[in-house]
């Protein structure tokens, strides 16, 4: 068996694989398509993930025998109830991708890659939204994470489908005049707000795709539309209830509470983001400070691999940080 470790980030678009030593020396990185159940199934989870286990270590030229990996983190997007984790945990190690798996919820890569303490809080915004805390002393407050139905808004998917609806509210008078009027349907080189909807309606344009209209929204609110500008602060809203709730529920009101942002809704909207969060946080923290994470989240699972196998090495968490970006990811897909 290899002594290789692998770090995982299983989102809902797309998944984030490194194979790494204890040194800290990245072998390979890449970003490969989904291997969320919730997307492909749970068994075709598994089968997908082995695949793409297998072809990274072959491609760098590692022997592909018994387990694949010493060590295995896998971060989850969907890994939000305990039925879930012993599901997942059951299709994955059957599959022989580690000798021994850790698996979490992908909020925790986010926040382990962006907290300087490892600890503090984490919400992730990216296709949908959801949460995590973790105290100093191991303590955690989770979410359930499961959208609508556990009372979640937010997202990409539910910021594009505002932005829409601001769109048609705003050419047929029902809200006031917005860029997003001209931008949305531009987006999918169409003319108007309604062309939208109907093409929608109709199945023209798949449903899952609306979820690209929270760039739209993020630029009309760089530009300074004041629709899309009262959109990104529900949305901060919406973040600060995460982080507000988990610190209260953790006691770390009087602590400099990391809390990290993360997803690619997040990074898009960056500061713009970050600072209107951290304005409604520090009315419950005043010593919390708002990080966007800019690395990508599997960095945390990479380091949580270390901190099972190398903890406390400063130099191998060094060479990991350096050497794990979204630039590197995609290259090796």
């Amino acid at each position: 068996m290899s002594e290789l470790l692998l770090a995982v980030d299983g989102g809902n678009s797309k998944t984030d694989l490194v194979l790494l030593t204890a040194d800290g020396t990245v072998v390979a990185a890449s970003r490969r398509p989904t291997v969320s159940h919730q997307q492909v199934g749970l068994e075709e989870a598994g089968r997908r993930l082995r695949e793409q286990v297998e072809a990274l270590a072959d491609g760098a030229g590692w022997p592909v025998t018994g387990p694949i990996t010493s060590l295995g983190v896998l971060c989850l997007a969907g890994m939000d109830l305990p039925s879930d984790g012993r599901a997942l945990t059951r299709v994955h190690a059957r599959t022989g991708i580690a000798a021994a798996l850790v698996l979490e919820n992908d909020t925790v890569a986010g926040l382990r890659a962006g907290s300087p303490v490892g600890w503090g809080v984490g919400v992730v915004v990216g296709q949908g939204i959801n949460g995590v805390g973790i105290a100093p002393d191991g303590r955690r407050a989770r979410f359930a994470g499961l959208g609508p139905i556990s009372g979640d808004r937010g997202g990409g998917g539910s910021l594009g489908m505002e932005a829409l609806g601001a769109a048609v509210r705003g050419q047929d008078g029902r809200g006031d005049r917005t860029s997003l009027e001209i931008l949305v349907p531009a987006h999918f080189g169409l003319r108007r707000p309604l062309d939208v909807t109907a093409a929608l309606y109709a199945g023209r344009i798949p449903e899952g795709r609306t979820t690209e209209l929270a760039a739209v929204a993020v630029g009309a609110a760089r530009d300074g539309d004041a629709i899309a500008l009262q959109l990104i602060g529900d949305l901060a809203d919406e973040c600060a209830s995460f982080a507000i709730a988990a610190i209260r529920r953790l006691r770390m009101a009087s602590l400099s509470v990391p809390v990290v942002l993360s997803g690619g809704v997040a990074r898009g909207a960056r500061e713009l983001l970050a600072d209107a969060v951290a304005e409604r946080v520090a009315g419950a923290a005043p010593r919390a400070s708002v990080v966007v994470l800019e690395a990508p989240p599997v960095l945390g699972a990479a380091l949580m691999a270390l901190d099972r196998v190398a903890p406390g090495d400063a130099a191998a968490a060094g060479r990991v940080r350096a050497s794990i970006t979204h630039e590197g990811l995609l290259a090796g897909g």
